[in-house]
C-alpha cells in the first residue's frame, strides 16, 4: 500500500498551524482597579476668621490718619501729642492710637512704633477677630424675658407695666423687675437697665476694693467707675482706682482679679516680675484669671452696642 503524497507547501501549513496551536495564549492586560473613593467628613471645618487690622474712626475735624508700614501690614493710626516724655500706644477695637512728646519728631515716633510693632500688630489682629465676632452676635433684643449676665450668670428682665418706673433686683429668683410707664421707649430701657448695671458696678467694687486693700497691704485713696473699651482699670501713684463697670457681667472671681491687680499697682507701679509676686500673693491664679476674662470678653453678648 503506498502513502499519499504530501507536497512541500502542506507540510509547511502544517507547521505553522502546529506551533500556533502550542503557543500559549497571550495573557489579558488585567483591569485597572478603581481608586478608591475617600470618605466624606465628618464635620466640616469652620471657615478661618479673615485677619483684619482695626483702622481708627475719623471725624469731620479730626487730623488724617497716619499710617506706617510693619512688615506686610499696612498699620494706620492716630498720633496725639503731649506733654509727656515718652511714647505710649494704646490699641482698642477702634485701632492704634500713640501719644508722643511734642516735639519729637516723626522719625523718632516711628522708630518707636516699630520697636514694639510685634505688640502692636499682635493686639491689633485681636481686636480685629474680638470685633469681627461681635459683629456676628445678634444684640440682646430688649423685651419681657431678656437674658442679662450679671456676675457670670444670666438673671432675667421683666417688663411691668408701672405708674412710675422702678428697678429691682430679685436674687432669689434672679429676676430683673423693671416698671414700664407708658409711652418708655426700647433706648430708654435700654438705658435705665445700663444705669442699674453701673450702680451694681459701684456697690461691689466697693465692697471688693475693701476686703482685699487690707490683703494687699495697701490703703487706696478713691475709686470710680469707667467705661473704657480697652482696659479693665487703672490706678494711678496717688491711690486712685478706676474700673471698668462692665465687670459686672462677669464672675466675682474675675472681678477679684481685676481689683487685687489694681491694688498691687499701688506696691509695684508697673508690670515687673514684682508686681506679678504681689498678685500672686492674694490670687495665686492670675494666668487663669487673665485667660478667663479674655476667653468671655470674646463670648459676652451686645447688650450695649454704643459702648
Amino acid at each position: 500500500m503506498t502513502s499519499p503524497k504530501i507536497d512541500a507547501n502542506q507540510l509547511e501549513l502544517f507547521a505553522q498551524e502546529l506551533v500556533a496551536a502550542l503557543k500559549p495564549s497571550p495573557t489579558p492586560a488585567p483591569t485597572p482597579a478603581a481608586r478608591p473613593v475617600p470618605p466624606a467628613p465628618l464635620f466640616k471645618a469652620p471657615p478661618v476668621p479673615t485677619r483684619t487690622l482695626p483702622i481708627p474712626p475719623v471725624g469731620p475735624n479730626d487730623p488724617p490718619l497716619r499710617k506706617i508700614q510693619l512688615g506686610s501690614h499696612t498699620v494706620h493710626y492716630v498720633l496725639r501729642r503731649s506733654a509727656r516724655r515718652s511714647h505710649g500706644f494704646m490699641v482698642c477695637d477702634d485701632g492704634l492710637f500713640v501719644t508722643s512728646p511734642n516735639r519729637a519728631p516723626l522719625d523718632d515716633i516711628e522708630r518707636a512704633i516699630r520697636a514694639k510693632q510685634r505688640w502692636i500688630l499682635t493686639k491689633l489682629f485681636e481686636r480685629g477677630e474680638r470685633r469681627a465676632l461681635r459683629a456676628e452676635r445678634p444684640p440682646v433684643d430688649w423685651v419681657d424675658g431678656a437674658q442679662l449676665p450679671y456676675l457670670g450668670t444670666d438673671i432675667t428682665l421683666r417688663l411691668e407695666p408701672a405708674a412710675r418706673s422702678h428697678c429691682v433686683h430679685d436674687a432669689d429668683t434672679r429676676t430683673l423687675h423693671l416698671g414700664v410707664t407708658p409711652g418708655l421707649e426700647t433706648w430708654q430701657i435700654r438705658e435705665r437697665v445700663k444705669l442699674w448695671f453701673q450702680d451694681e458696678a459701684k456697690r461691689i467694687f466697693g465692697e471688693r476694693l475693701d476686703l482685699y486693700a487690707p490683703r494687699v497691704g495697701v490703703t487706696y485713696n478713691a475709686f470710680a467707675i469707667s467705661s473704657a473699651g480697652t482696659r479693665w482699670g487703672s490706678c494711678t501713684v496717688a491711690g486712685n482706682i478706676r474700673l471698668n463697670w462692665k465687670l459686672v457681667h462677669y464672675p466675682l472671681a474675675l472681678l477679684d482679679y481685676v481689683v487685687v491687680h489694681e491694688l498691687a499697682h499701688l506696691r509695684e507701679m508697673n508690670h515687673s516680675p514684682a508686681f506679678w509676686a504681689v498678685v500672686g500673693e492674694v490670687f495665686p491664679d492670675y494666668d487663669g484669671a487673665k485667660a478667663a476674662l479674655k476667653k468671655r470678653s470674646v463670648e459676652m453678648p451686645v447688650l450695649f452696642p454704643d459702648e
